[in-house]
């Protein structure tokens, strides 16, 4: 007990040099980076679940020729097959037990992770920190798939 009290103390008896500081903030940015991104594969799948459904609706009840009918009805069974797959992989990812609702062990120890990495921003790097780091997050990821090639 008496080395946890003494590693809590640590922190704030000592003055963070610079340097030290620098080192603080690379590591919180990466630990921020891997586990939003490993959290994002899971959540990304219920938003994009909810996007899809928007744009099957307006798919399906577009006007198209009779000719195509056919095969574009084909396109839309295609996509609802692909949603399908995606909703099973999402509940998966995120649920033990998706009938009842229970949260897979992994996701609650990412989510809580992701807290406590926001929350260690804030302590050592201060509170204005957390949103410029989300910021970069997020151009970085929206970088990534502009920049995105076709395979």
């Amino acid at each position: 007990m008496k080395n946890s009290k003494n590693n809590r103390n640590l922190s704030s008896q000592r003055k963070i040099g610079p340097a030290e500081k620098n080192l603080i903030q690379r590591y919180l940015i990466w630990c921020y980076k891997t586990t939003k991104e490993e959290l994002d594969r899971i959540d990304r799948k219920f938003t994009q679940l909810m996007v899809d459904e928007y744009i099957l609706k307006r798919i399906a009840k577009a006007q198209v020729e009779p000719q195509i009918k056919s095969s574009y009805q084909g396109l839309i069974d295609d996509f609802k097959e692909y949603m399908k797959k995606k909703e099973g992989d999402f509940k998966q990812s995120k649920f033990r037990d998706a009938i009842l609702g229970l949260p897979h062990p992994n996701y609650v120890y990412l989510s809580n992770r992701l807290s406590a990495i926001e929350e260690a921003i804030g302590f050592f790097l201060g509170k204005k920190k957390i949103q410029l780091i989300q910021s970069l997050y997020e151009e970085e990821m929206t970088t990534r798939i502009l920049q995105a090639k076709e395979h």
